[in-house]
């Protein structure tokens, strides 16, 4: 797919930072066997590849805003583009050297997401999307959601929350309603990639709860571009600002929603 320059540049910037992260993520296991372990590493590592995408997004086009994971919000001089990004979704799998994360970048004009960009360093796979233009990995793939209609055949992806979390009970009685009547539920703890799969006809369905704009900019993109159906969870909700994301190819999409959507 022949992208526009806007997409080209989010792309270079991907992967420049995921070479960063790339080179960092090896150093991870080593730190796993000291005393101090490898957060504090993994803070820099994640800083530094938002400071890679920042300057190269920036240089590219000065006047656009800007939501970054982790140096917020800064407006510009045009006030109807901004870049939003995750310079690294998964940061647990990271920690813990599991080499499942991603780079997300999407590119809002406008408050709609145009352009997104959802990169695996570790496997060297590239989800890319423009508004009505469909969804691609690594160029020469285009990308489809799942075909499959029994739901008892499908395979899910949801994030289950921390303990401590307000989301923790509504995401286990939804696992409880799931999971007997699916061929399964992953939690693979990165949300742009659960989309990203979504769109790859891997996952046939995504939901969770609590989401920020970063993780989930891009994916919904991504996910929509390769024929997924895409909603808040419940009416009323903006999936960018309230975080409550649910995804599915249209085979199945009904039936995923209901479960998802019943309260107890």
């Amino acid at each position: 797919m022949q992208g526009s320059a806007n997409l080209n540049v989010m792309i270079k910037a991907a992967r420049k930072a995921g070479r960063s992260l790339v080179k960092d993520f090896r150093e991870v296991e080593n730190l796993q066997v000291g005393r101090k372990g490898p957060g504090d590493f993994v803070s820099r590592a994640d800083r530094a590849a938002e400071d890679i995408i920042r300057e190269e997004l920036s240089e590219a086009r000065p006047n656009y805003g800007w939501l970054g994971e982790e140096t917020g919000a800064a407006e510009g001089k045009d006030p109807t583009r901004r870049w939003i990004v995750d310079p690294l979704d998964g940061t647990t799998n990271y920690l813990h050297g599991m080499p499942h994360w991603a780079v997300s970048i999407a590119l809002e004009h406008k408050g709609e997401i145009v352009s997104a960009v959802v990169y695996d360093p570790a496997k060297d796979e590239m989800f890319f999307a423009e508004k009505g233009a469909g969804a691609w990995l690594n160029d020469k793939q285009r990308l489809r959601v799942s075909g499959r209609t029994a739901m008892i055949e499908t395979v899910h992806a949801t994030g289950i929350p921390w303990a401590g979390s307000k989301y923790l009970p509504a995401t286990l009685k939804d696992l409880g309603r799931l999971m007997p009547v699916c061929a399964g539920v992953r939690r693979w703890g990165a949300a742009s990639l659960d989309l990203a799969y979504v769109a790859a006809g891997r996952f046939d369905g995504y939901w969770e709860r609590g989401l920020k704009p970063w993780d989930v900019a891009a994916g919904i993109l991504i996910a929509r571009e390769a024929g997924a159906l895409v909603e808040p969870i419940r009416d009323g909700q903006s999936m960018l600002e309230d975080g409550h994301v649910l995804a599915a190819s249209s085979a199945i999409f009904d039936a995923f929603a209901k479960i998802i959507r019943t309260r107890d």
